[in-house]
């Protein structure tokens, strides 16, 4: 059978890979296309277009690159039209996919989205337009089926494909002897251009207040190098290293997104940073519907990580959280916390689990 897949994200990219591997298990004879990233692309799909040009965060810089996204999304039609699939699956990236899979309907494409749009998290009202456009959603988290049951729309729970990745990870054997013997401190920027050139130079000043301990900055080559150029000589960083660096960590600086969790099921302590453009924030504090922004507390119900967004993105308040998170009073019970969200995700096998669902499904039709 055809699958066309699309990730718009470096997230998606790696999940759509281990998805790919997964459908493979049950049809081995699978002919992929996608619009995603290399990760992708090693799995077996033959690659159409990189996410690295489609990554813009934010209702500011998705305005300012209008044009582009119009472009880009007249050529993802074509793509589809031209090789006519069995199925489109889309991985997360709900501004671009979720039109995607309406084109997808007209067309009559039958339609799985894997990683479900956050629509709990805001303008909740477009879980009707997925129940519309939509043939089969695949859940990563368990509260999210009791939100579509709301709307009368059945979906499947697969479990969370963090832990594959995570259970696949080996750490490089010589790592840990590119550093020194200090703790480590780690700093996740983000994948985007916007997030690391907002999050950055807050997280080095915050960091750089210990000096009994070594700051190591995660790169993505996906982004330019002139993006962490004030990096300096005394900090190390490393590159598409994430998992080799969190496996070694102390402590944590983290970006919100995907790093949260993946942070957390690490076990490395960790303060949650958050800051976009002003106009951008201004008008999604009043869309969002949900008490947090990371995935550790969304899925604890509860703070079991400190998040600072915007205003409270500050040195001194970054200097203050991370101090009690190495040596002080929140370590220990931000470790139990982690404990009970770990519970909450399960085991490893969900690609497995969403690959199996889907070539039953086609099959079945």
């Amino acid at each position: 059978m055809k699958y066309f897949l699309i990730a718009g994200e470096r997230s998606g990219d790696l999940h759509g890979s281990n998805l790919i591997r997964g459908i493979r298990e049950h049809d081995a004879s699978a002919d992929i296309q996608a619009w995603g990233g290399e990760r992708m692309e090693e799995a077996g799909a033959r690659l159409l277009h990189h996410y690295r040009d489609s990554a813009f965060m934010g209702f500011v810089e998705v305005a300012r690159n209008i044009g582009t996204i119009r472009r880009q999304m007249a050529e993802c039609r074509r793509d589809i039209l031209a090789f006519r699939p069995d199925v489109l699956i889309l991985i997360d990236y709900a501004g671009f996919n979720l039109r995607m899979a309406e084109f997808a309907k007209k067309h009559g494409i039958r339609t799985f989205y894997y990683i479900s749009p956050k629509v709990w998290a805001w303008n909740q009202k477009r879980a009707w337009k997925i129940k519309r456009v939509v043939d089969r959603l695949f859940c990563i988290f368990p509260f999210e089926v009791d939100f579509f049951r709301k709307f009368d729309y059945e979906t499947d729970y697969v479990g969370n494909p963090l832990m594959d990745a995570i259970t696949a990870f080996r750490p490089a054997p010589a790592f840990r002897s590119q550093l020194d013997s200090r703790p480590v401190i780690a700093l996740l920027p983000g994948s985007r251009t916007s997030e690391v050139k907002k999050m950055l130079p807050t997280m080095l000043a915050a960091a750089r207040n210990f000096p009994g301990y070594q700051i190591v900055v995660a790169r993505v080559s996906n982004l330019p190098d002139e993006l962490y150029a004030e990096i300096p000589a005394e900090v190390k960083s490393v590159t598409d290293a994430s998992y080799d660096l969190l496996s070694v960590a102390h402590a944590a600086l983290v970006t919100s997104g995907t790093a949260t969790l993946e942070t957390a099921l690490f076990n490395v302590p960790q303060v949650v940073c958050f800051s976009m453009n002003g106009l951008t924030y201004q008008i999604a504090k009043r869309l969002v519907k949900v008490p947090y922004i990371s995935l550790v507390n969304l899925i604890a119900d509860k703070e079991v990580v400190r998040e600072l967004i915007q205003q409270d993105f500050s040195v001194e308040k970054v200097t203050s959280e991370l101090k009690k998170i190495i040596d002080g009073p929140d370590r220990e019970a931000m470790l139990v916390g982690y404990r009970e969200v770990q519970e909450k995700v399960g085991g490893p096998g969900a690609s497995e689990r969403a690959g199996a669902l889907m070539v039953r499904y086609l099959t079945d039709k």
